[in-house]
């Protein structure tokens, strides 16, 4: 393809940047804060910006589902150019970013970050009766809403609640989905008439062990039918059946039929198609980077983060927030216009919203260290608690809005690359 591209179809920038999500309009302004004169261009299609995290509050109806979009224009920073365009493909060798249509994008240096792909037709029948017969989901803007609706209705009768295999955005969501309903009906005296089960794809609750102890206090106060290594694989929306298959011990399976009267799905999650198909994926379909750098293992001029990217961190917008000053500032360094490269420690956070006012903070880095951005006598992150709430509900909001995507940094500045820090 790259062959049959010529100067009138292709264009140049110093940086480009694919995907305007979280990861990419945060690295554009801190690119921007950084050295003002910079040359750089952000590619992607969507006329929206989602600020995603909030969508399991407005499937718990605490927000409204306006507060969680702004248009994209609203959101590019001063300074950087926004290309409105499909991307088709990369030629790393050739420095090309190739859009749908036949045109090029040169560069100096790339930043891939357009998210994943949502893989809604990995589950038969799943498509067909999504936002209907009592079928929802928080991880789509205009389903939330609809969970909202289905958890206030639902007096008597069977809740399911799924989680797929690993990897995934936000892996706390499933079950915070679970929480916020199973709280409501509690409140409301319909917990016991409505049963709850979670069928959770993988063997434990929660990835990192200190935070299960808390969180199974609420299964247990909830009696949720707690099912693990069971994986949903079709949806029987006319006739409310859900199909999932279970994992045995022994590495066989068995297939399981349940009834519903409400069922809220997680997606299989995947690196998007043009990720997989490029020669900047790794063998499983996700962007091959150094852990700490997030600098692409072959092709030096090249970056990466949020959740497209094959490292072990928690996929969530906190992830993202840590990820950017790093990325920004290991892409001037390429450019000779910084002189110490910075480090990303594997941050993640997971504000798990156990009831309406309290929420136990996950908060870790690479092997499930804990990281608290808070000393225990003001917020032990293990526990329940209001203030974690409040920081989730009133603080993190206009912290995305005015913080992170305007390339202010609080809590987020870049550590300088140490050897020992090194994988």
């Amino acid at each position: 393809m790259p062959a049959l591209l010529s100067p009138a179809n292709t264009d140049h920038h110093k940086v480009v940047i694919v995907g305007a999500g979280a990861a990419g309009i945060a690295t554009a302004s801190s690119l921007i804060s950084r050295d003002p004169s910079l040359d750089v261009t952000l590619i992607d299609p969507a006329e929206v910006h989602y600020y995603q995290p909030g969508w399991t509050m407005v499937g718990a109806g605490v927000f409204k589902a306006p507060s969680t979009a702004r248009t994209m224009a609203s959101t590019i920073p001063r300074g950087v150019r926004w290309i409105k365009a499909r991307v088709q493909g990369f030629d790393p060798l050739g420095q090309l970013v190739l859009l749908e249509g036949g045109r090029a994008i040169s560069y100096e240096q790339l930043v891939v970050c357009p998210g994943l792909k949502l893989d809604w037709a990995a589950i038969d029948g799943l498509s067909e009766t999504l936002g209907r017969n009592g079928v929802t989901s928080n991880y789509r803007y205009d389903l939330a809403p609809y969970t909202w609706e289905l958890v206030q209705k639902l007096k008597q009768g069977r809740a399911l609640f799924c989680q797929p295999p690993m990897p995934i955005k936000c892996a706390g969501a499933p079950q915070k989905a679970l929480y916020l309903s199973c709280d409501h009906w509690l409140r409301h005296g319909h917990l016991g008439a409505v049963k709850a089960s979670f069928f959770n794809a993988g063997a434990v609750l929660f990835g990192v062990a200190d935070y299960v102890p808390a969180l199974m206090k609420y299964i247990d106060k909830y009696a949720v039918d707690l099912n693990f290594s069971h994986r949903l694989v079709a949806v029987d929306g006319p006739n409310k059946r859900a199909t999932f298959v279970r994992t045995l011990a022994d590495g066989s399976s068995e297939t399981r039929i349940e009834a519903f009267d409400m069922l809220h799905v997680v997606p299989p999650q995947v690196a998007p198609d043009f990720i997989r198909e490029s020669p900047l994926a790794d063998s499983a379909g996700w962007v091959d980077v150094d852990p700490h750098t997030l600098r692409h293992r072959h092709f030096t001029n090249v970056h990466a983060l949020g959740d497209v990217t094959n490292t072990s961190n928690a996929k969530t917008a906190a992830a993202a927030r840590k990820q950017a000053p790093v990325v920004a500032n290991n892409v001037l360094v390429a450019l000779g216009r910084l002189p110490t490269l910075a480090q990303y420690d594997g941050y993640g956070s997971c504000p798990l919203t156990v009831e309406r006012g309290k929420i136990v903070l996950a908060e870790f880095t690479y092997g499930g260290k804990l990281a608290p951005s808070f000393p225990n006598w003001l917020l032990d992150g293990r526990k329940p608690t209001r203030l974690a709430w409040l920081l989730k509900a009133q603080v993190l909001p206009p912290l995305y809005w005015k913080g992170m995507l305007k390339g202010r940094e609080w809590l987020a500045r870049p550590q300088p690359l140490v050897a020992e820090g090194r994988q």
